[in-house]
């Protein structure tokens, strides 16, 4: 995530700000142009460098501060309008965890807009359009699953709740779960359908993460009957992602974004990590690549490793769990340069 500038006054700002804490100028974001921009008024709209715009519809309810055109027909921001579901919103717990998922939702986007994905919702795509339904269970009905189906993701609301993520983290033995992992678990799903499946790239998935016709019910019943294979840590990132390879996918692809979003704050913040101690040859870095726009994904694991071993190292001086808890193997890094290098090509292939 890069860092922003107040334009009036030069302060400091980060994504999801809504106003300049020292000037107090209007703030939204262009995703056109990834920039945070301060808004003068006009009329009915306002102005930000350049343009005549107006906030997106859901920045009314505090949950979003994305601008469209002001001229455009959009009465939502090019994230919003992804939304097919909301929760009934007259009760305030709900609301407030509805806008916790819209933070994490614009926090998805921002990196599928910066990796130039091509993104049709239900208008442009009437059949595999990327749509979310944001649902929460209601008592005596059937439990709302999140997950992935042609297009369609839904996310638990109750998955905004931290204590109830904690509970079910335990539950099904995950060392790591956040609301913004699930968004990008499951719009993996939906990338490997339009850039794997759509996209030519079947013989090349099947080599690298196994073949995706196996049975997919079986496989995930297998997995929770059985656990992962002995040494799973050799050939994926995450034990599930031993269960089938549409679900290696889907997690290689969420871990891709963790480390794309987080070297590239990194380097917003000049970080760098030089040991006091002999011997630490391998662990020095400094993050000073936009892994956005490098073309090697060893590049970008190179810097990954000896950073969060350092931020790792920080959590546990806190009494905290370790920020990333997981094993980049020789597999897993060819696995995440499948996808690295996928992308290059994604943007010219689907146009």
């Amino acid at each position: 995530m890069k860092l922003f500038n107040c334009q009036n006054c030069g302060n400091l700002l980060f994504f999801e700000n809504t106003n300049c804490e020292q000037c107090g100028s209007a703030l939204g974001y262009l995703p056109d142009q990834e920039a945070l921009s301060a808004l003068t008024p006009d009329g009915e709209a306002m102005v930000a460098p350049g343009r005549r715009v107006r906030l997106c519809t859901n920045a009314e309810l505090g949950a979003c501060n994305w601008l469209v055109d002001a001229d455009s027909a959009e009465a939502y921001c090019a994230a919003c309008r992804h939304n097919r579901t909301i929760p009934a919103l007259d009760d305030t717990d709900t609301r407030l965890l509805w806008r916790q998922l819209e933070v994490a939702k614009h926090r998805l986007f921002y990196s599928l807009i910066r990796l130039g994905i091509p993104l049709p919702n239900r208008n442009d795509d009437p059949v595999e359009g990327l749509v979310f339904d944001f649902l929460a269970d209601l008592p005596g009905g059937p439990k709302v699953m999140t997950g992935h189906d042609n297009g369609v993701i839904t996310i638990n609301v109750h998955e905004a709740d931290d204590a109830h993520r904690e509970q079910m983290r335990h539950q099904m033995h995950e060392t790591y779960r956040t609301l913004l992992g699930h968004f990008r678990h499951e719009v993996g799903h939906w990338i490997w359908d339009k850039l794997v499946r759509d996209g030519g790239r079947l013989d090349a998935f099947r080599a690298l993460f196994g073949d995706d016709r196996q049975d997919y019910g079986a496989a995930l019943q297998r997995h929770y009957e059985q656990g992962a294979p002995a040494e799973w840590q050799d050939r994926a990132i995450s034990a599930y992602a031993t269960s089938h390879p549409w679900e290696d996918f889907a997690e290689t692809w969420a871990h891709y974004l963790h480390i794309m979003d987080t070297l590239e704050t990194a380097n917003a913040f000049g970080l760098g990590v030089k040991p006091k101690v002999p011997h630490a040859e391998g662990l020095v870095v400094e993050v000073a690549i936009d892994p956005y726009r490098s073309m090697h994904m060893d590049e970008i694991v190179d810097q990954w490793v000896p950073l969060v071993f350092a931020v790792n190292s920080l959590n546990r001086s806190m009494g905290l769990s370790d920020l990333y808890p997981f094993v980049i193997s020789e597999t897993v890094r060819d696995k995440l340069g499948f996808i690295h290098a996928m992308l290059h090509d994604a943007p010219a292939a689907t146009a």
